[in-house]
């Protein structure tokens, strides 16, 4: 979310307080205030103002009459003495009148009690920000203190209203009210317990926009976010390959922060972020440098690239493996398979390991090329060094063989890569099957069908297609109506390929009745049997 977009509640500067004209209704304003002025008894206060009702309007001039910090018990004990003895329901400005003044007189122990009673008391207002804009709007008319609005988002964190903090941290700092670390650090620890990680990262790239800098809580928060994640090894491997070394807690949380940005295309917010941090000595120059080039490659623009790239090296810095992989995966996204090829050979003269994105982008980008043998050997590399292709990586390959008719070595790859752990999906059992049934092999068919039961992977359309299809020419019609009710069992949505299979393979077996009955089926589900 853009820290620009206005919430849906619109700004007052103030909003003046018309008294009653009449002087009757000033004296008993006048009245009250000093008599809450000079005593706290309830029973007191109660009987001598029996016969007076009260306003939203009389309030309001009577907490605005005990504005004064010395007075502000005195206005707290009237607005709750309104409340209980009279049953009077204040509206949310009345609540910000009283929580300003007992900010102005820093008896916050109250004005957090109040807070919090004020946004329950709000909950039913459609934009949920009816207690921002009231504090808002009373702010300048009691004169008070920008601590209100730390309080403020503090108490929205402590009851869990984690979105509505997070646009009130962003509006009140676009209106220039300097929020502290201190309620980042609570609004961060909050959001990181309940578990709503994409909001912990929002929070605190909304902190660093606004030139809010992190100190030790605030970051022993991100990292408690990353294990939660399961990031946290995976932004240190990152690092490694980058820097060379083991970065400190505030690295790694900034490199995260930054290639999450630039991930999800937000490429000029990363490269704002990334300018801020490294003013402030909160990344490292050879991470910056590498995510620069990262996001050359990202937009397309390899010549560019390559630019940064060399001035990076004459500035001192080493090629790392994280570049080389970037620019193995940007040459075989353009189907350049021959120069990402050669990146991995400069790549491993210079003594850098290649890692599985490596590999994955070479098996993927060879395979979309249709150079079937290059993709084979790089995965079977890959597993020789320990590692496994991602399930994406290796399912482009499986339909890249099976395109070419070579079956039996997507298969055998399977069996490789099971082995150290790979686990494949719907799509690679799909990529095989169909594979198979082009080459006829319906031994094969069905036997991965029964793996991908065993598996408890569930079989779709495109592999129940398949099956019966070459059932039914290899004249199994009982086992191709097997499959059929299986099909209806699991209610997956039958097609015509499959009748019209059934259809020919029964006329071709001179069963016309069974033929009959499946074309009227047919029509039945809306389809339209072939002339």
């Amino acid at each position: 979310m853009s820290t620009n977009k206005t919430p849906p509640f619109s700004l007052r500067k103030s909003i003046t307080i018309h008294s009653q004209s009449n002087n009757n209704n000033d004296s008993i304003v006048t009245a009250i205030s000093d008599s809450f002025k000079k005593t706290h008894n309830w029973d007191t206060l109660t009987n001598t103002f029996s016969s007076v009702q009260l306003t939203h309007s009389l309030v309001r001039q009577v907490l605005l009459q005990l504005n004064q910090p010395h007075h502000a018990r005195s206005a707290l004990n009237f607005f709750y003495w309104s409340a209980k003895t009279q049953n009077f329901q204040h509206q949310i400005y009345s609540y910000s009148i009283a929580i300003h003044i007992l900010v102005r007189a820093q008896q916050l122990s109250d004005a957090k009690i109040l807070l919090q009673s004020a946004l329950k008391a709000s909950e039913s207002d459609s934009t949920g920000f009816s207690v921002v804009e009231s504090l808002l709007g009373s702010y300048n008319v009691v004169g008070s203190n920008p601590l209100v609005f730390d309080l403020l988002v503090q108490a929205y964190a402590k009851l869990g209203m984690f979105m509505y903090a997070f646009e009130a941290c962003c509006y009140l700092e676009n209106q220039g009210f300097c929020l502290s670390l201190l309620t980042f650090n609570v609004l961060l620890h909050r959001v990181q317990k309940s578990g709503e990680n994409v909001m912990v990262w929002k929070v605190y790239e909304c902190m660093i926009e606004k030139r809010k800098y992190p100190n030790e809580t605030t970051i022993r928060t991100m990292i408690n976010a990353l294990c939660k994640e399961g990031k946290l090894q995976v932004v240190v491997d990152l690092l490694d390959r980058i820097h060379g070394k083991r970065c400190s807690p505030i690295v790694i949380v900034n490199t995260n922060l930054v290639f999450k940005v630039i991930e999800e295309d937000r490429i000029e917010k990363g490269m704002d972020l990334l300018k801020r941090l490294l003013q402030k000595n909160l990344l490292h120059d050879s991470i910056a440098y590498s995510f620069v080039v990262y996001t050359k490659l990202k937009l397309g623009n390899l010549e560019l690239a390559s630019e940064v790239c060399e001035e990076m090296l004459k500035r001192g810095f080493s090629a790392n493996s994280f570049l080389f992989t970037s620019f193995v995966r940007a040459y075989c996204e353009k189907g350049r398979i021959q120069e990402a090829e050669n990146m991995l050979q400069e790549m491993q003269n210079m003594g850098l390991k290649p890692y599985d994105e490596t590999f994955n982008h070479l098996i993927e980008g060879c395979a979309k090329a249709g150079e079937m043998q290059a993709s084979v050997r790089h995965c079977e590399e890959m597993v020789r060094r320990g590692l496994v292709p991602s399930c994406s990586t290796f399912n482009q390959m499986v339909r890249g063989l099976c395109d070419v008719g070579d079956s039996e070595k997507a298969n055998a790859l399977l069996t490789l890569v099971i082995d150290k752990g790979f686990l494949p999906n719907e799509i690679t059992y799909s990529h095989l099957i169909a594979g198979y049934g082009k080459e006829g092999n319906v031994q094969q068919v069905v036997r991965l069908y029964y793996e991908m039961e065993y598996r408890a992977l569930s079989p779709g359309l495109p592999v129940f297609t398949t099956l019966i299809k070459r059932l039914c020419q290899s004249g199994k019609l009982e086992e191709a109506e097997k499959y059929l009710r299986k099909m209806k069992d699991r209610c997956i949505s039958l097609s015509e390929d499959i009748y019209e299979a059934l259809i020919t393979a029964h006329l071709r077996k001179g069963d016309k009745i069974r033929a009959g009955l499946l074309q009227n089926e047919m029509v039945a589900r809306g389809m339209e049997p072939r002339k």
